[in-house]
């Protein structure tokens, strides 16, 4: 276990987390145009819709500062397993890690993120993420 966070699981064992608690819940903290044109992930299955808050703020990219509050208001229980989704796992990691210094016990980061690291040709999304992992998703 980090000492900044509850750690970092693969997209499956982040899905599967969110498969077997209903309590759990993903946290897209990609911009806005990544939500639109990269997609997301789709958790219809699982009769629920990720929470969209952004870590950055597009075009600065500055740190959000709203975001541990924003978050907070929207999930009081600090023991509700937190699992945070960005490109390649970066950002979500730092999320994470803000929302464990706010008090909440289980904030993890899904490792690779969304998209996950660039192949050899530099795209993401096939190498290794959510979507290389084959896990729901959509677009638009």
């Amino acid at each position: 276990m980090s000492q900044t966070y509850a750690g970092d699981l693969a997209p499956k064992e982040a899905y599967e987390l969110l498969r077997q608690d209903a309590k759990a819940q993903l946290v897209d903290v990609r911009t806005n145009a990544e939500w639109t044109y990269v997609g997301l992930p789709n958790l219809a299955a699982l009769e629920r819709q990720p929470i969209k808050l952004a870590w950055q703020l597009f075009p600065e990219m500055q740190v959000n500062p709203a975001f541990v509050g924003s978050l907070a208001a929207q999930i009081a229980d600090k023991s509700t397993p937190l699992l945070f989704l960005c490109r390649s796992g970066v950002r979500s990691k730092a999320a994470a890690a803000a929302m464990t210094a706010a008090g909440y016990t289980r904030a993890y980061n899904i490792s690779d993120g969304f998209e996950g690291a660039p192949d050899a040709e530099k795209h993401r999304g096939r190498v290794n993420g959510w979507k290389a992992s084959g896990l729901p998703w959509t677009q638009g």
